[in-house]
């Protein structure tokens, strides 16, 4: 009976169906991937629309570090606003604004949320102004890698993104150094 059994199963017809099997499994999974590549980096939360997150990465032992989104976008006809975010990469998360003062030094303060007017982008990045601030540190953020980050806003409510880490210029310049 054994020996029976084992020549159905590599027997034509049965090669034929298992072939068919795994081209069909492996065509799904093609589709599922070329699905999430093509919206990585592309998040939306009701009219809030947000494009690749990421951080800068920081030097070893460091406890504080650097969160932006390239852009984020209020599409709708009414103002939101970007109250928190959360991530187990850091004990806390606060959001930050840097102004360059006269005297050319960019000063830090921290917000207690960020506007989004309707119908209008705001752009962060390294030297740019807004941002988040990543306090208390997991482990240093090294280039490559990823961690979740949950934005909260007042009426889109909760979107978890994936932040890459990695080394992005601002307006074309060498990256800055973020510090307090």
């Amino acid at each position: 009976m054994k020996r029976r059994i084992v020549r159905a199963a590599f027997s034509r017809s049965g090669c034929t169906r298992l072939v068919a099997v795994l081209a069909g499994g492996l065509a799904v999974g093609l589709a599922a991937l070329t699905a999430s590549a093509q919206h990585h980096g592309h998040y939306e939360a009701g009219d809030i629309q947000i494009m690749e997150p990421f951080a800068t990465p920081t030097p070893p032992g460091a406890k504080i570090g650097a969160a932006y989104v390239a852009s984020m976008a209020n599409k709708g006809s009414q103002a939101d606003r970007l109250l928190r975010a959360h991530s187990p990469a850091a004990g806390r998360i606060e959001l930050h604004s840097g102004e360059i003062g006269a005297d050319g030094v960019m000063r830090m303060r921290e917000r207690d949320d960020v506007p989004l007017p309707p119908k209008t982008t705001l752009q962060m990045g390294p030297g740019q102004g807004n941002h988040l601030m990543l306090m208390e540190l997991a482990r240093p953020l090294k280039t490559g890698d990823r961690f979740p980050m949950t934005l909260e806003f007042e009426r889109a409510g909760k979107v978890e993104v994936e932040v890459l880490v990695k080394v992005r210029a601002a307006g074309g310049k060498p990256a800055q150094k973020h510090g307090h």
